[in-house]
Order: C-alpha cells, then structure tokens, then sequence
C-alpha cells in the first residue's frame, strides 16, 4: 500500500502510497464507492480516525485551503493544518508534502504541484501560509513525479516555465525540450529555507504508481501526512 512511510517527527508521518492502495481519486471515471472503499481502507491502514482524511478538488492554481476538523475539502492545490490528515493525489505531478513545528504542536501541509502551479508558486504559497501559523524548521517530502529525463514539452512551454523556474529547464534523454519539476520544486523550497528530506522516484519509470503520462486513463496516489499518538 505504501511506497515510502516514515515517521518523521515524534507523532508525524508522512507516507507515499503506490498501486497497492489503488486509485484514491473520485475524478477519473472510477466508481465512487469504490474510491471510498479505498479511503476509508488507507485511513485504517494508517490508524487515523475514520473520515478525518481530507482531499482537495485539485484545479493547477495557487489557493492554500487551512483545514480544521470538520472542514470539506476545498477546491486548492494546497492545504494547510494543525493536526488534521492531509492528502494530495498525483499521477506525474508532484505531491509536496510539508511539517513545520509551532507552539502547540506539529503544522502540516499537503501541495499539488504541476507545471502550471509550481510556475504561478503554489509551493513558496503554501510555506508562507505555514509561517503565518507559526510554524518554523520547516521540512518537505517530495513524492513520486515525472522526472526532467522523461518530461517532453514544446521548446517554448519550457522557456515560459524557466522563466518563472529556472531549474525547472530541462533536456529529455531523448534530446528534446523538457521540464525538471523536482528540480524546480527542490529550488523554491530551498529558496524559502526549507530542507527537501525525501525525493521520490520518477512516475513515469516505475509501474507501481500511476502516471497519466503512461496511461490517460489511469488512477491516482497520494502523498500523505497526518499526526498521532
């Protein structure tokens, strides 16, 4: 069910899951019930409590939704918390996930970022939002995504990308134009001063995680972090 799984401060873990756990997503023309099934399977396997799990209705932007107990899940590429488990669904693009201490207890996050959000800096939007809440010593997991050696891209999408993150500019082992997101992802991270402690291998290479780049018609993982005893 889990790619990675670690705990990475006393009373956090952050997890990636693969195939195993099947696609977690309601939007890609699998059945419903199914998708919850699955859900609420993940959220056992993980001992969180049953439908405190949240998930956002990813649409490429920047919005960073701040979750409390009993919110829905928003429309955001990214959420924020105090405790509340926090997951981001992929099949190429980057599930960023973050923790950063603060009085009171651990701060989290959970990002979306593809082309179009790391370009319009989803990422450094979300670290701010977790500053705003006090948390500092700020750490990020970066989960499996489509890596700058199987990325293609037109020549002048690349260019407008790098524009925005140069080390996002890319060359496929192929030879042609391509986008680095993990590269760009690591560079905005660092740039805000936090640490990248896990960077994941590339979707589009492994057959234990979806990639939409492979298969269209495919599923979604998820990136994970949530707190308990």
């Amino acid at each position: 069910m889990f790619l990675w799984k670690a705990e990475v401060l006393p009373g956090v873990t952050v997890a990636f899951t693969d195939t195993r756990a099947g696609n977690l997503a309601l939007h890609v023309g699998d059945n419903a019930d199914d998708v919850r099934v699955r859900r609420a399977e993940l959220e056992l396997n993980a001992a969180m409590v049953p439908g405190s799990l949240r998930f956002m209705n990813q649409v490429h932007g920047t919005a960073v939704a701040v979750m409390e107990a009993g919110s829905a899940d928003p429309e955001a590429d990214a959420m924020v918390s105090r405790g509340v488990p926090l997951a981001v669904m992929v099949a190429d693009c980057i599930p960023a996930v973050l923790v950063g201490q603060a009085l009171g207890g651990p701060v989290l996050g959970a990002v979306h970022a593809g082309r179009p959000g790391l370009a319009a800096g989803v990422i450094p939007a979300a670290v701010e939002r977790m500053r705003a809440m006090g948390a500092v010593n700020i750490q990020a997991w970066l989960g499996p995504s489509i890596c700058g050696s199987c990325y293609e891209v037109p020549a002048g999408l690349r260019a407008d990308v790098a524009a925005a993150v140069p080390a996002a500019w890319s060359t496929t082992s192929w030879g042609t134009p391509g986008l680095d997101l993990p590269a760009g992802a690591r560079s905005q991270l660092e740039a805000a001063g936090v640490d990248v402690m896990y960077c994941g291998p590339c979707t589009l290479e492994n057959q234990d995680l979806f990639s939409y780049r492979r298969n269209k018609d495919t599923g979604r993982f998820a990136g994970l972090v949530w707190t308990h005893d």
